[in-house]
């Protein structure tokens, strides 16, 4: 959704909040690599320097989540000063809690996908399969992980802009 939007709008590139997971060997050593993924695994403060550095017209270059490899590659993306609007994409954007809250007033415009919870079941169960999980991988991932985010964020977060129904 996010490639599409920022494909419809002139200057547009994406910045993935996805970029500022902790690394894993930092979640070994926290005890969450179990529970990547959730609020407290993001590295809030850089994500918000970052979106200051953005809206200050500066060049900057990106970290890049890639799912296949389970990690933040650093430096993997780039954002030009040219770039006119930069859609940030992440689970958590509009979390009314914690450091999270601390990004709102950096957005101009916010959004949330609203997917039923069935079809959000069954597109991180394919997630999960597509990268080779065991059937106990998914679920765990799916039921332990995934699905209690989703509430966090449903129940959790401010006032956005506009909801997409999907």
């Amino acid at each position: 959704m996010a490639r599409r939007l920022a494909e419809r709008l002139s200057h547009a590139d994406i910045l993935q909040a996805d970029g500022y997971h902790y690394d894993n060997i930092l979640l070994d050593h926290l005890g969450l690599r179990h529970r990547k993924g959730v609020a407290e695994t993001f590295d809030i403060p850089g994500l918000a320097a970052m979106l200051h550095r953005i809206r200050a017209g500066e060049e900057v270059i990106t970290p890049v989540f890639d799912r296949r490899l389970d990690l933040v590659r650093g430096a993997a993306g780039r954002l030009l000063p040219e770039i006119r609007h930069v859609v940030v994409e992440g689970n958590y954007l509009a979390l009314a809690s914690g450091p999270w809250a601390q990004l709102r007033p950096l957005f101009d415009l916010t959004a949330y996908i609203e997917v039923p919870e069935e079809e959000l079941r069954r597109r991180l169960t394919q997630r999960w399969t597509d990268l080779g999980c065991s059937g106990a991988e998914v679920a765990e991932h799916v039921d332990g992980n995934d699905m209690i985010n989703a509430e966090l964020i449903r129940e959790q977060s401010l006032k956005v802009d506009f909801t997409l129904r999907n």
